[in-house]
């Protein structure tokens, strides 16, 4: 996106997240962003906060933009900041406001077996993605993305969309959102990933594909974590979480309604394998029951 903006305006500063240690040495690592900044040899600001931040307000005021543009930054603007630029500020956000406001739209939107969603340019207010709409674009799900492919998608879309809407600043009408439409997506847990055998096949391979990034799939037998890749729904019928059978295309295993076919498996501290190879080392064949998780209420 800041390569698709940089090309038609003057970017005057780029904002990320402050670095962040990463891997098993916790290396401090710059955001995507900020290292594609220096790369280019923009200004970059990290503020480790912004609320009561008068120095990077006056960075911000400093640097004379007319617009600012945010995408995925993770943190809720404060009014005194949200002044600063002229035309205030626009936010891409990856689904059809007011549906699926919040840190995963992308995930929940596959969880819940949407065939549609989209990108939204909304002018960003002191709500969590409350702001008025200014543009907004439909996206045709494929059947097989996971969030992985679909965030591919909707990256491109975006990046369209907002070269759009600076192109057309002076003339967008912004529109309020309907709170009554309005619905969530929050940040997602590991438990998001686990499988609920009880559920129709779909909703368990709609699940999966939403999770594909992280947390992944997660199953448990006699108690073991085993990570579960290359779900499809199949016909089959049996107890939920039941083993039907055994082939060389993986291991069909009963939902509560329909059952799923599983590609790989992966065990704790091992590398994915073949789930026809994993059930005969494991001495996993048919009849046999993976365990019944279920979330706890709250």
């Amino acid at each position: 996106m800041l390569d698709a903006i940089r090309e038609r305006f003057n970017v005057v500063l780029v904002v990320a997240q402050p670095d962040k240690p990463v891997g098993r040495g916790l290396k401090l690592t710059p955001p995507p962003v900020a290292a594609r900044a220096t790369e280019l040899g923009l200004p970059l600001a990290q503020p480790a906060k912004l609320r009561g931040n008068a120095a990077f307000e006056t960075t911000l005021r400093d640097s004379g933009a007319d617009v600012a543009v945010t995408c995925a930054y993770g943190k809720i603007l404060p009014a005194s900041l949200l002044r600063v630029p002229r035309h205030g500020f626009l936010n891409t956000h990856t689904s059809l406001l007011p549906r699926y406001r919040g840190a995963a739209p992308i995930q929940w939107a596959l969880i819940a077996g949407e065939a549609v969603t989209g990108t939204t340019i909304m002018q960003t207010d002191e709500g969590m993605d409350t702001g008025p709409v200014v543009l907004q674009q439909e996206l045709t799900i494929e059947p097989a993305w996971t969030s992985l492919e679909l965030a591919d998608a909707l990256a491109t879309q975006a990046a369209g969309l907002i070269v759009q809407a600076l192109e057309e600043l002076g003339a967008l009408r912004p529109t309020a959102q309907n709170e009554a439409q309005a619905t969530h997506a929050p940040m997602l847990v590991k438990e998001d990933g686990f499988v609920r055998w009880r559920d129709p096949a779909q909703a368990i391979v709609n699940r999966f594909r939403g999770v594909a990034a992280w947390p992944q799939t997660t199953a448990f037998l006699s108690g073991a974590r085993l990570k579960l890749g290359g779900l499809s729904s199949v016909e089959g019928q049996g107890q939920p979480g039941e083993v039907l059978r055994i082939d060389e295309a993986g291991l069909v295993v009963a939902a509560g309604s329909g059952a799923v076919r599983i590609e790989t498996v992966q065990p704790e501290a091992r590398k994915a394998q073949p789930a026809a190879v994993w059930a005969q080392t494991a001495g996993v064949g048919a009849g046999a029951r993976f365990d019944l998780w279920e979330p706890q209420p709250s």
